[in-house]
């Protein structure tokens, strides 16, 4: 006899996911707590690889939704919470702390900054995504508008990171970190398009040049560079890719237009309608003397 309680544990496969973005909130939490009661120094590294940690499960919660084929609008709206805290709050107290509490008051508006902006940009992301999902588009788009808040987090984090490596406290000046933050924090709400690489798929090419790229990564690691400093390299690359993309785009957009305007210059006038000369009496017959 089967019991009328049985557990149907295919259900239990929704709370995957959420547990992974939930964790990447506690690694948030971490962050900001080590980030609040820590000094300088190994207290904020500490607090950088809790920010780490968040990228792996936000990284993995979509992987397992799209495994298990649990995606909900709940695990939608929870990954950007989740994000909106891991990648917002969160740096943006480490930053303060490592390399904005000189400028006082403007330091909290600098590192305030930051999170609205994030905050923005994600809320920018789930009305596109709404937009779409309601004109049938459900395939992942090339680019995305804006720089996404996990890389702008992720700056800011190797910046920490690479600084504790290389054993001094402050690598740059108070100044520079300034113009970083102010710098992400326009990337996220720009028009700046960036590759979202959620369109690759698994050809011959995409895996020789992903080959390429992990030989160069050993390579550089084995002559003794920190690997916090390669991933900062390839972050800082990625958004220079984005940027030079979209000044092309914009450019080859100026040349096209351009060629238009002065097509349409060169164009003959279009002679008179008959109609309207007929009706002007052009056509009239004259007396002759």
């Amino acid at each position: 006899m089967v019991s009328s309680f049985a557990v149907d544990f295919r259900k239990t496969y929704y709370i995957l996911p959420n547990l992974f973005t939930l964790s990447s909130v506690f690694c948030g939490f971490v962050s900001i707590s080590i980030s609040a009661s820590g000094e300088a120094g190994s207290d904020l590294y500490q607090a950088a690889l809790a920010i780490c940690f968040g990228f792996f499960f936000d990284t993995a919660d979509g992987r397992v939704a799209r495994l298990t084929k649990t995606q909900t609008d709940l695990g939608r709206d929870l990954d950007s919470l989740a994000d909106a805290i891991t990648f917002g709050v969160a740096p943006a107290l480490m930053v303060y702390k490592w390399g904005l509490t000189n400028f006082g008051r403007w330091g909290i508006f600098f590192a305030g900054l930051y999170v609205c902006a994030g905050v923005m940009r994600l809320a920018r992301f789930n009305v596109l995504s709404r937009r779409e999902a309601q004109s049938g588009h459900t395939g992942p788009g090339k680019y995305t508008l804006g720089l996404t808040i996990p890389a702008s987090a992720s700056v800011l984090v190797f910046m920490v990171l690479v600084a504790h490596k290389v054993g001094h406290y402050r690598m740059v000046s108070d100044g520079v970190v300034a113009i970083v933050v102010l710098v992400l924090s326009y990337l996220m709400v720009s028009r700046v398009k960036f590759r979202s690489f959620k369109d690759l798929r698994l050809t011959k090419r995409t895996i020789e040049l992903a080959l390429l790229i992990g030989g160069c990564w050993a390579v550089v690691a084995m002559n003794g560079v920190d690997k916090s400093l390669i991933f900062l390299a390839m972050i800082l690359a990625y958004i220079v890719l984005g940027i030079a993309e979209t000044v092309l785009q914009m450019r080859r957009t100026f040349v096209e237009h351009r060629k238009d305007k002065k097509a349409q210059a060169q164009e003959p006038e279009t002679p008179p309608d008959d109609d309207v000369l007929r009706e002007l009496g052009a056509f009239d017959a004259t007396d002759e003397t």
